[in-house]
Parts: structure tokens; sequence; C-alpha cells
């Protein structure tokens, strides 16, 4: 059984990423019943909570059937941090993660995120402060280092660990990677099977297959596999993936009733959250993957990224259930 404190989350629980305009709650609604056993909120700016800002204050919106979830929080002053993770606190999640692995500029050129691996020291002071502070458990999402030339993950993990964190997940890419090329589950698997380490190790980077999930696993022997960008527009990955890993066998895919299903599902939350201008707009970016590889799409696509108007778009989809019933998903 793997726990995060007192948290149990099964014998190898799948994660969903905390993920910028994305992991909302109407996203998180989806990806639970897909199977998510552990989620997290899109991450938030330390400041932006500590100033109150619309945006931050509205990401620690969190609901029961969602538990166990996390909020995540990034930034660069330690101050700054250690207030925003009394406040997230309050919000009531089961723990409080922090981000040291978000490598886009407008976060790490401001010494937040994955810019913290280039100063162990003070991410460890960092850690220490907001670990002392909070009731909550604290886990942290990281990198395999800044590039790789400094490639500090396992040294990192045990010096987190000492101080007082709960869980690690670890993207297996460099901060200079950021997201190209493939990611290395090898240092993941040296922190998992260092024997010094004793908390949860998740691994995150490429997973969007049951066979990748299931390679993963028996090669590194983490505990768990957190999902990301294949989450998006596909929330079955977690069912499939735990039936693959159970049982050695593919679930069925989802029929295009499902996607139609499940896209107005989510359609309808990201409405009843945001409102009706707003929740149509930012569903927009998950319209392409709930139906991918479906033949001469485009025109479809092109009406569900630019209508505004609900009764039209639940048109739309409805034409595209009847259109494609009999092609194969």
């Amino acid at each position: 059984m793997v726990r995060i404190g007192n948290l149990e989350l099964g014998h190898f629980p799948l994660l969903l990423a905390p993920m910028e305009d994305v992991s909302d709650p109407p996203f998180r609604a989806v990806c639970k019943r897909g199977g998510a056993d552990m989620m997290y909120t899109e991450f938030i700016s330390s400041e932006g909570l500590i100033r109150n800002a619309v945006k931050s204050r509205q990401k620690l919106d969190i609901f029961e059937y969602e538990r166990p979830i996390g909020i995540q929080i990034y930034g660069s002053n330690i101050d700054s941090m250690r207030e925003a993770a009394l406040l997230a606190e309050q919000a009531d999640p089961d723990l409080i993660d922090i981000n040291y692995g978000c490598p886009v500029k407008n976060v790490a050129c401001k010494g937040a995120g994955a810019a913290l691996l280039q100063d162990i020291p003070k991410m460890v002071q960092m850690t220490k402060e907001i670990v002392d502070a909070v009731k909550l458990p604290v886990t942290v999402k990281t990198r395999l280092g800044w590039d790789d030339k400094s490639r500090n993950v396992v040294d990192c993990a045990e010096r987190l660990q000492d101080i007082g964190i709960r869980a690690i997940t670890i993207h297996g890419r460099t901060r200079k990677q950021m997201y190209k090329g493939q990611a290395d589950w090898s240092l993941i698997g040296d922190v998992r099977n260092n024997p010094r380490i004793r908390i949860p190790v998740f691994g995150n980077g490429d997973i969007s297959t049951p066979e990748q999930a299931a390679e993963a696993r028996a090669r590194t022997g983490v505990d768990g596999i957190m999902i990301g960008r294949a989450a998006i527009g596909y929330p079955w990955i977690f069912s499939e993936i735990k039936q693959f890993l159970e049982t050695g066998r593919h679930a069925p895919s989802p029929t295009i009733e499902d996607r139609v299903r499940v896209c107005r599902e989510h359609l309808d939350f990201s409405i009843r959250w945001k409102g009706d201008k707003l929740g149509i707009l930012e569903i927009r970016r998950h319209y392409a993957n709930y139906f991918k590889g479906l033949p001469h799409f485009k025109d479809y696509r092109m009406k569900l990224v630019t209508l505004n108007d609900y009764d039209a778009l639940i048109d739309v989809l409805e034409e595209v259930a009847d259109k494609y019933e009999a092609v194969p998903a």
C-alpha cells in the first residue's frame, strides 16, 4: 500500500499532474471518473495567493468527490511560499505540493519552479520552512536537474526527504529540455532504488499507453505514475492503464458515444464553474484530443473551437455522434 502521511493511495496509484490552464475542476472531474487515484490543482503562484488575486484564489476551489487532492504552489521567495502554504492549507486539501519542476520562462526565469534546481540549499530551506509551517503532508514535484551537467535529483531527493517531505514526483527531463526529447526514467529509478529513500517516488514523463506504464514500473520500481498531457481529452487513460497492469489485457477503447458523452459532461461542468463565456472558451483546448483519430474531423473541430453558443455546440456534438457511430474508435 502506497501512503503519503495518513493517505492510502492503493498499491500503484495513478496521479493526475498539475497542469496550468488544464487541471481545473471540470477536467479533474472527468479524470476522477476515468480512474485517477490522486489529483492536484493547477499550480498556484504564492505571490498571487498573498495578494488575493482572483485567479489564484479561484484555483483553491476543491470538491469532496475529488479527494485525495493536493494543492500545488510555486514561488521564489521563502517567506511568501510559507505564507502561501498556510493559505492553501485553509482550503482543506489532503496535502501541499511544491513545484520545483515548471520549466516555462515566466516561472523559471523569476527564480521559481525548476529554477530552484540551480540552488539546492535554497530549495531545501524553502521546503523545510513549509514543512514546519503546515500540518498537512508536504510533497514535491521536480525534474532531473537544470541541465545535463547538473542532473542532481538523487541528492535532491535525499535532502528533501531528510527535512520532512512525504513523497516526490520526478519528471524525467531537465529544465533545459523543456518537454522536448525523450523522458529519461533511469535516474527516476536510481532515486526509487536508493536504499536511503523511504518515501514514495512517482515517475512522470511520456507515459501515454498502458504498455509504457507497465515498462516504467518494471524497469524502475516506482511507487506510482503521474499522467499529464496524455490525459487531456482522454481521461480513460487511467482505467486503461489499471486494467492492463492488473490483467495484462487491454480495456475496450471508448466508443464515439463515450467520447461525446464525456466531452459534454466536461463542457457542462466548465460552464457551471466558470460561466457561459469562459466555460465555453476554456474547454476548447480539449476538443481535438477528445476526438483524436477521427477521419475528416477538421470541419467539426473548427466549429467546436469557434462557436460561442451552448445549444449550437451541443448540436455539433450530436452530429458528431451520429456521423461517426459506425467508425471504430
